[in-house]
């Protein structure tokens, strides 16, 4: 389970960055994050969407403790990322874009670099990789370059070297973007077998479709802030317009109260 409470995150701003967001005289600091709250359930997708910009990659990096959060809280299997963070990482596994890989490693070679990260026996990992490699269809490539892959093949390497441990937390950055139809399938698939094996996701997109597929709970966040909350019932009961897209687009363009 994943519990976020009040959760804030501000960046001090320098002089060149307000220089280049055009309000020089404006605000030193930026909100990032500004007073969320949700809860991810084991067993259940969350989804949290947002266009680019909007806090969903910094709300998942302070859920990873890759950040620090500025004022709330957020506990990951029932540990603070702030006090116990090591046990954070031991149960979570995070995927995101940033993620560089080993370009001169083959696929093989990365993600048994990974599982000894996490202290997994020989046996453990054969079994675990050749699940997740049959999953992904991954064995043409295993053994060459990851230097010498296509985009795809990679992000397909970076979800098993995320997945490889068996964590019971899953965060996912936008898994599918920029990827072909097949390797979105194939990812979507595996993030559904997820939910099946009782594990706790959450992950961020803006692909509406993906949410269609995918989602039990979501969240909208915009500037920061969260504009809905609730299940995705319950998002399609409120909607005042007749896509999912259109009503996406109206949450983000209505006046706060």
């Amino acid at each position: 389970m994943i519990v976020v409470e009040d959760l804030w995150k501000t960046f001090k701003l320098s002089r060149q960055q307000k220089r280049e967001r055009g309000d020089g005289r404006g605000p030193s600091v930026i909100h990032a994050v500004a007073g969320i709250s949700f809860t991810c359930q084991p067993g259940r997708i969350f989804s949290l969407l947002g266009p680019n910009g909007a806090g969903k990659t910094t709300a998942l990096r302070l859920i990873a403790t890759l950040l620090k959060p500025t004022k709330g809280s957020i506990t990951v299997a029932g540990y603070d990322v702030r006090t116990q963070s090591q046990e954070v990482r031991r149960r979570l596994g995070f995927l995101t874009g940033t993620t560089k890989l080993y370009e001169r490693l083959t696929p093989n070679e990365l993600v048994r670099y990974y599982a000894n990260l996490h202290g997994m026996e020989r046996g453990a990992f054969d079994k675990r990789k050749e699940e997740l490699f049959s999953i992904l269809d991954m064995h043409d490539f295993a053994n060459r370059r990851i230097g010498k892959l296509s985009s795809g093949m990679r992000q397909k390497v970076s979800i098993v070297r995320t997945m490889i441990h068996d964590p019971d937390i899953l965060v996912f950055d936008e898994p599918t973007v920029g990827l072909d139809v097949i390797t979105s399938k194939n990812i979507i698939e595996l993030i559904r077998s997820c939910k099946e094996a009782g594990k706790t996701v959450i992950f961020s997109t803006h692909i509406m479709g993906e949410v269609s597929l995918l989602s039990d709970d979501l969240a909208i966040i915009y500037n920061g802030e969260l504009r809905f909350k609730g299940t995705h019932e319950e998002f399609k009961q409120q909607m005042q317009t007749r896509s999912l897209e259109a009503e996406f687009i109206r949450l983000l363009e209505e006046p706060r109260k």
